[in-house]
């Protein structure tokens, strides 16, 4: 061969007669590096290993900021959904006071605001009844779930080797 060919080992890769390869992926190797051929399977591996590794380094600075900007969006929902909140908490108290005005019209404030209240108070009974059931009708983890979580805890203390 001589200094001008070019082997082509793989799609991207090419090495000359001189020794010195070139990548596709940006990497290459000259003279003073071993040549695909003249590599030895440790090199290999080694190679695979370290792009390896930085192929999930990647991955995982991509997840990161993936799950930033998750978390940004997440919390402007959750803090609109605060605002309505706290703005559906004033609709009810001035729709409570606005029933208390009307019913003073025919009986004395003190009976009105009375008459709110228990409204309110029957609708507190109401939801705190309902949502107890709920919870209690909501099934606890399997015994199957909870031995398979132990068994998956023990398997990942376990030293590696």
């Amino acid at each position: 061969m001589s200094g001008s060919e070019r082997l082509d080992v793989d799609p991207g890769v090419s090495v000359s007669s001189s020794g010195a390869t070139a990548v596709g992926n940006g990497y290459s190797t000259t003279d003073d590096q071993l040549s695909v051929e003249e590599s030895s399977l440790g090199d290999i591996v080694g190679r695979l290993a370290s792009d390896f590794s930085q192929l999930m380094r990647a991955e995982i600075a991509l997840a990161k900021a993936e799950a930033k900007e998750e978390v940004k969006d997440a919390s402007k929902g959750v803090g609109l959904l605060a605002g309505a909140g706290y703005a559906g908490h004033l609709l009810v108290l001035f729709a409570s006071l606005a029933l208390m005005f009307l019913l003073d019209v025919w009986m004395p404030i003190g009976w009105a605001a009375l008459i709110v209240a228990l409204i309110w108070g029957v609708v507190a009974f109401v939801l705190q009844s309902s949502g107890r059931k709920n919870l209690q009708r909501a099934t606890p983890l399997k015994s199957e779930t909870v031995e398979t979580l132990k068994e998956d805890a023990q398997w990942a203390k376990r030293p590696r080797g």
